[in-house]
């Protein structure tokens, strides 16, 4: 364990990551049981289940990095369970991310 240790192992990340990896394995799912063909969307370029996955991914860490650049990462609320846990305002910009994957995968 020592050679990962440089990075912040939370439950956040732990999500993200085994969140990440459940995508891949449902799109290599995909990819296997419904062969995919390429079409083409309002970019006018021909793309994929694989291309639209790669540019939502691409478009939430732009929509993350430009909410922590302008609106910041501040609470803005606390469930109250046990102590409190406090939301951050990122899970607007998640929100935003998602929507903008549905967007991406239903028009590109």
């Amino acid at each position: 364990m020592e050679s990962i240790a440089w990075m912040a192992w939370t439950l956040p990340t732990a999500i993200f990551f085994v969140l990440l990896s459940m995508t891949l394995a449902v799109m290599t799912w995909l990819a296997v049981a419904y062969p995919e063909a390429e079409r083409v969307g309002i970019l006018r370029i021909p793309t994929t289940r694989g291309d639209r996955l790669f540019i939502s991914l691409i478009m939430a860490a732009v929509i993350h990095l430009l909410w922590i650049g302008f609106v910041g990462t501040d609470t803005i609320a606390t469930v109250p369970v046990g102590e409190g846990i406090e939301l951050s305002s990122l899970w607007l910009a998640t929100v935003i991310s998602l929507v903008s994957a549905v967007a991406i995968f239903r028009t590109v």
